[in-house]
């Protein structure tokens, strides 16, 4: 140190602390031209106790004049050191950079000013210090001094220069640094991060695109800065990017699309679009290295189906055509099972055109990997089940389209249909706003007679016998209205004269029972006349409820329709069809004679002739037994003579059929009798109330409900 002191003249020194500008730069002229002579001498030596000097007695000194003394001096050091001061930069540029983060403004400020000169003189030597000056470059560009800030701007502008015509400068250790500051939120500090990434990436010897994964995030995260003109540097770099990548022969696709899979699910509009648009181009130029990354492409796609933003919703739909093309295989990555995962979890989203697409991908699937996707089917099969009580009936008809496609196989078929009966159960307006249409499409797609095969012989065991009431009266109005069911309406018609339409009344029968009116309806249907006329004196008082008067209003009005034109044909012949007109009577005798029901029933029936009565017939039908035929030939149940061969009806046990529906409706009716029972002895425990009388849908609900007591033998 005494050597220092030897070299710089006292006056100097003190100089070089004084509060006035013009004095300490007077000083630091002198320090120059003496290290100059040091250096022409060669005398490194004293260059470094000058130096140390510089350092220790000044740049690190409490006094702030000081500290602005030994910033001056350093650079003046350097500039005397000319083309010898890379020697000597490891003793010069750590105090200068440590003055970076002094308390007092003027001393950073002198600190950008002394490295600037620094620089100037070092040029290329400078690198080895450049992650440190970039980091507290980065610091600065956010100063709250505005001089500070305009200093290291002038600071950042040379470094850069001297970046992109050096070879010195190493990309691999630069990264690291740059990836940490890029999540910095600060306005300044982005404009600055910005700027040196667009600066790199104009150096041809620099491959800022193979480190693109390293900051792409953050450069998506600018994009939604308060600052428009941050917003638009960042969007020009990521532009130019793109560009880039369209050129490039080899990018790391997988990487980048983890990134924008996230971003494309910003709540920033901006950069949900940008994020698209990058998608979009990563589909159509990534080939097979995409292919493992599908499933979280689609997760992004699906959700942007439904942006509010037009051109979002445009870019998220030419995508999801694009990856529907790719006829990815298992095999090569193809995860079926994770985009089925995505599209499920799609299904409970709030937008429309999401669900609607999240199907079409899950109906691609089991186009394409069938087996596949049933190995996944319990994953996916109670969404699938849900989605059937959607608010959208596009959605719901997809659903059962794919239903459809699964239930191909006799186990799924099985499974689809207890599905579905056990979610109508638990929720039964599920059936009231669905059931038509989910039972219609199904019976369209699949075999409508296996439908209402598996469906009956599932309710014929149902322990809940409400619900069996309520499903059979639904399942029924669709049969007897619903064009899909048209084939079966024909067979049973068939039913006395063919073994399928026999068969297939049979394996309804036990079902249907759960409802009289459904089984008058089905006898109707079938023209096993005598058998409906049974079943409707079989009726006792517990059956004609305000229930049973609805749906045989239903029926009344069915009757009028053209599905049972071929009924109202008969009655031209009535001594042909007289078990037709006593069960129509039935009916007649059972509604309340104010009620529209009766009113169009009996006008039906007063245009029925009399002149075709025979004497005989009548006699027979009077005689109160349906199933009893004397001689030959007989008259069937349809009004055709039985031939030997073609007619089936000596297989039918009429009688057994009439104890069936008698013992199914003793259970309803001990059901009524517990929950009217339940109902009292809840009321006694809450206190009396007053009784409300029965409302029945007539226009007089006083007057009471006639009926014949005589019951048919079955």
């Amino acid at each position: 140190m005494a050597d220092a002191h030897s070299v710089v003249p006292a006056s100097v020194l003190r100089n070089l602390s004084d509060k006035l500008y013009e004095k300490r730069k007077n000083a630091a002229l002198e320090v120059e031209g003496i290290v100059k002579q040091l250096a022409a001498l060669g005398d490194h030596e004293k260059i470094s106790a000058v130096i140390s000097l510089l350092t220790t007695e000044y740049t690190y000194s409490p006094q702030a004049n000081h500290r602005k003394g030994g910033l001056i001096g350093l650079a003046a050091a350097t500039v005397g050191l000319t083309s010898e001061a890379s020697q000597h930069l490891e003793q010069i540029v750590p105090p200068v950079l440590n003055s970076f983060s002094d308390q007092d403004s003027r001393v950073r400020y002198y600190a950008c000013e002394a490295l600037y000169n620094i620089a100037k003189v070092v040029r290329g030597d400078f690198i080895m210090f450049f992650n440190q000056i970039f980091d507290a470059l980065c610091k600065l560009s956010a100063d709250s001094a505005a001089n500070v800030q305009s200093a290291a701007h002038l600071l950042d502008r040379l470094v850069k220069d001297i970046v992109t015509e050096s070879d010195q400068f190493s990309i691999e250790e630069f990264i690291p640094l740059l990836r940490e500051r890029m999540n910095v939120l600060n306005p300044y500090v982005r404009q600055f991060l910005v700027g040196w990434i667009t600066v790199l990436d104009s150096v041809p010897d620099i491959d800022m695109l193979g480190f693109l994964p390293d900051f792409l995030d953050g450069l998506f995260n600018m994009l939604s800065d308060s600052s428009h003109e941050i917003r638009q540097q960042a969007d020009s770099a990521l532009s130019e990017f793109l560009q880039e990548i369209k050129n490039s022969p080899s990018v790391d696709y997988g990487r980048m699309a983890e990134i924008l899979v996230q971003r494309a699910a910003s709540p920033d509009e901006f950069t949900r679009l940008t994020a698209m648009t990058w998608i979009n181009e990563f589909v159509k130029l990534g080939g097979d290295q995409l292919v493992p990354y599908y499933a979280d492409i689609l997760g992004a796609i699906l959700p942007c189906m439904s942006d509010k933003e037009e051109k979002i919703r445009g870019f998220a739909r030419e995508t999801n055509e694009e990856l529907r093309s790719v006829k990815g295989e298992p095999e090569e990555a193809f995860n079926v099972g994770a985009i089925l995962s995505i599209a499920r979890r799609q299904l409970d989203s709030e937008w429309e055109a999401t669900r609607i697409e999240a199907l079409h991908w899950i109906s691609t699937l089991l186009d394409r990997h069938r087996s596949e996707v049933l190995c996944f089917l319990n994953d996916i099969f109670d969404t699938l089940l849900k989605a059937l009580a959607d608010s959208s009936d596009e959605v719901v008809l997809l659903v059962l389209d794919i239903h459809a496609c699964i239930a191909q196989d006799p186990q799924h078929f099985s499974q689809l249909v207890v599905f579905l009966v056990q979610n109508f159960r638990i929720d039964h307006s599920l059936l009231e706003r669905r059931g038509a249409l989910i039972i219609r499409r199904l019976c369209d797609l699949l075999d409508a007679e296996r439908v209402y095969r598996e469906l009956s012989s599932i309710l014929e065991g149902e322990a809940d016998l409400e619900f069996a009431c309520i499903m059979v009266q639904a399942l029924n109005l669709i049969l007897l209205t619903s064009s899909e069911l048209s084939e079966i309406r024909k067979l049973l018609k068939q039913s006395l004269a063919n073994a399928a339409g026999k068969d297939l009344f049979v394996a309804l029968y036990a079902s249907w029972s759960h409802s009289p009116m459904a089984i008058i309806s089905l006898c109707l249907l079938a023209q096993m006349y005598p058998h409906a006329s049974a079943v409707i004196q079989s009726l006792v008082e517990e059956d004609i409820n305000v229930k049973f008067l609805v749906q045989l209003d239903k029926l009344i009005r069915l009757l009028e329709t053209p599905i049972f034109a071929y009924l109202r044909l008969q009655l031209l012949e009535p001594g042909r069809y007289v078990w037709l007109l006593k069960a129509l009577y039935g009916l007649l005798m059972l509604l309340p004679q104010q009620s529209a029901a009766f009113k169009i029933l009996q006008t039906r029936l007063k245009t029925v002739p009399s002149y075709s009565f025979n004497g005989d017939q009548l006699k027979h039908a009077l005689s109160g037994n349906p199933y009893f035929h004397h001689g030959a030939p007989q008259i069937s149940e349809d009004g055709n003579k039985n031939l030997n061969n073609g007619n089936v009806q000596n297989d039918i046990n009429f009688t057994s059929w009439l104890e069936q529906f008698e013992q199914i409706q003793r259970q309803h009716r001990l059901l009524a009798k517990s929950q009217a029972q339940s109902r009292n002895n809840s009321l006694l425990k809450d206190g009396p109330k007053a009784e409300e009388p029965l409302q029945l849908p007539t226009s007089n609900t006083n007057r009471a409900v006639s009926r014949s007591s005589k019951r048919g033998p079955g």
